[in-house]
């Protein structure tokens, strides 16, 4: 039987008296797309900093693809995050004075390497062609998150951690950006996504619900045929 590709167990992370994860213990099929919800300092950002290696826990276990992350070391570190990882933060986090596609490319940077035609073509997928070579500060809310989707995207990540990815947008990029998300469930792609928005979690093949640092519930949202 193939091991699960996310694996948490009896996560715990405190930050002085404050216990942010108390416990937490779950798995992540390959393919899979979870929503991660609750109120806010229920420990969905600490999740999800912990998975990507930004983070590490006080105790218990945190594996991707097998890989125990809190034991890496720092060059270790970054390369789990360069080969294994897709970051989509609710701030774009986009250097300003590089171009779209210059931001894309920095990405690629980390693994060594650069390919301005893959990330064009990536900037491209997102709905970008005719913005390649603006500056983040030409760009809209929207078109600047499409950037750091496609940044995200640029080596095929294992795993796609998105915190709020639309928290700053408004209604018709949000959709935009859903969009390309939903297409990249489709393909395959393992997606972990932080949200308040319970439409938006219904999106998700399931919903983890987190309270106090808790798993509140684990819920298989209701599809509509």
């Amino acid at each position: 039987m193939t091991p699960a590709l996310v694996q948490i167990e009896n996560l715990r992370k405190e930050f002085g008296n404050v216990r942010a994860l108390d416990g937490v213990s779950f798995s992540v099929e390959a393919g899979e797309w979870i929503a991660i919800m609750g109120p806010s300092g229920s420990g969905k950002t600490t999740l999800i900093n912990i998975l990507g290696g930004l983070d590490t826990p006080t105790s218990g276990k945190a594996l991707v693809g097998g890989t125990d992350v809190a034991r890496l070391d720092e060059s270790g570190l970054a390369k789990f995050r360069a080969q294994k990882i897709g970051f989509i933060f609710q701030q774009f986090h986009l250097v300003p004075y590089l171009t779209a596609v210059e931001n894309v490319m920095l990405a690629q940077y980390f693994h060594s390497t650069t390919n301005e035609p893959e990330a064009r073509q990536a900037l491209e997928r997102v709905g970008l062609a005719d913005r390649i070579e603006h500056l983040p500060g030409q760009l809209s809310g929207g078109e600047q998150q499409r950037v750091a989707v496609a940044r995200a995207l640029i080596y095929h990540p294992t795993l796609i951690l998105a915190d709020e990815p639309t928290g700053n947008l408004d209604e018709a990029n949000e959709k935009i950006v859903l969009r390309l998300l939903g297409e990249l469930h489709s393909e395959g792609h393992t997606i972990l996504m932080v949200t308040h928005a319970p439409s938006i979690g219904q999106l998700a093949d399931r919903r983890i619900d987190l309270a106090h640092g808790r798993i509140a519930h684990i819920v298989e949202p209701v599809r509509r045929g």
